[in-house]
This record gives C-alpha cells, sequence and structure tokens, in this order.
C-alpha cells in the first residue's frame, strides 16, 4: 500500500450529508471487476443523466475539479451498505483523502485497507471549508497526516483519525505489516508464556 504522508491539490466540496456508498458507486456496477475501471462510474448517477451525458452541476464535472485528489463533505461520509468497491472508485478516481465531519464505519475501516484518508473535522470547519472551495474553485488544500492538520488558503484546520489507521497510512502497512510490526511484543509474550505455563508446551519428542 502506498503511504501517506502529505498531499497538495485540487479539493471538490460536495455539500451533501449522509452521502452513502450506493451514491458513491451504484449497486450495478459491483458486478464489474476493478481491472474495468470503477472510477469511470464513480458517483455515476449523479455524475451523469440518463442518457449518459454529464451533469453539469454536479462538482467533480466542473473544470476546477476534475481532477481533485481530495473530496469535501458534510457529515456520515460513506454510510450504508458495507461495499469496499465504493473505497476502490474513489481510489480509482484519483480520490486519497476526504475530509468530513464524520463517516460511516465500514466505510472508514474499508478506507484505511486502500490508503484512503479519512479525516474528521467538526461540521462548522468542513462547512467553513466547503464555502471557501465554493468562492476559490482553484484553490488547492494541504493535507498533512504526520502533522494532522488541513490547510485551505490562509486557513489551518485540525483533524482527527484513529491513531492505528493513521499508523497505518504513514507507513503504508497492511493488516500483515501491522502485524509484523507487534513482532518483538509477541515474541516476548510466547516467552514469558511459556515460562508462566509450562504445563501447557508439549514435551519435546512428544
Amino acid at each position: 500500500m502506498e503511504k501517506f504522508t502529505t498531499l497538495t491539490g485540487p479539493a471538490c466540496p460536495i455539500n451533501q450529508s449522509n452521502v452513502n456508498t450506493d451514491q458513491i458507486l451504484p449497486a450495478r456496477y459491483l458486478k464489474w471487476t476493478r481491472g474495468m475501471g470503477l472510477g469511470k462510474v464513480l458517483f455515476h448517477d449523479l455524475r451523469f443523466r440518463a442518457a449518459e451525458d454529464e451533469n453539469p452541476d454536479f462538482p467533480l464535472n466542473k473544470p476546477a475539479w476534475r481532477d481533485a485528489k481530495i473530496l469535501v463533505a458534510a457529515r456520515n461520509f460513506g454510510c450504508g451498505s458495507s461495499r469496499e468497491a465504493a473505497v476502490y472508485a474513489l481510489c480509482d478516481y484519483g480520490i486519497r483523502c476526504v475530509i468530513a465531519p464524520s463517516f460511516g464505519d465500514i466505510f472508514a475501516g474499508n478506507a484505511v485497507q486502500n490508503g484512503l484518508l479519512t479525516a474528521a473535522v467538526t461540521d462548522d470547519e468542513a462547512a467553513e471549508i466547503i464555502v471557501l472551495l465554493t468562492q476559490m474553485p482553484t484553490l488547492h488544500v494541504r493535507v498533512d497526516l504526520e502533522h494532522q492538520d488541513i490547510v485551505c488558503g490562509d486557513r489551518t484546520y485540525r483533524f482527527t483519525v484513529d491513531p492505528v489507521r493513521r499508523a497505518r497510512l504513514l507507513n503504508g502497512w497492511d493488516d500483515i505489516d501491522l502485524t509484523e510490526s507487534y513482532r518483538a511484543q509477541i515474541a516476548a509474550f510466547r516467552v514469558k508464556d511459556r515460562e508462566e505455563r509450562a504445563w501447557a508446551t508439549p514435551a519435546a519428542g512428544g
């Protein structure tokens, strides 16, 4: 998994609460393999009309935000079903960070597995960033995971993220890498356990 330390780039505001995983990736695209390019159908039913022409009112279709690396939304982003493919679609489109006041629990867990940062700010801070981006669409945002801050124009915001997820993103760790990081503690436990529970260790030779 690619490490996440800092990210600077265009940020797309989505001024909506409760953006669910079916909006992020409609269920009919769960039949697609990732190799088919899930980024193409990210927010499909919001980005496109029935005739497959773009909806000019959807933020990601606006010129300043087509290449966004960051999304900024209202609370409860990623609620709904547990489909990990919703995270695949975001990542395949090029999104590396979502800023919002809160996230669906399963979505946030799936996000870290794929190198996507879920940065939690307050409702007022998210609303302020959305206003700034709406007023200045070409404004770039800088996200610093090590220091847990977001710079937008002349404003700096602190964000929160689960400490274990932060460590995984900073180091580029998957589940196995995370377990390996506790190798010394695991070895020490095994030695101590054998001393304290010698009766539980099979004798040599059966």
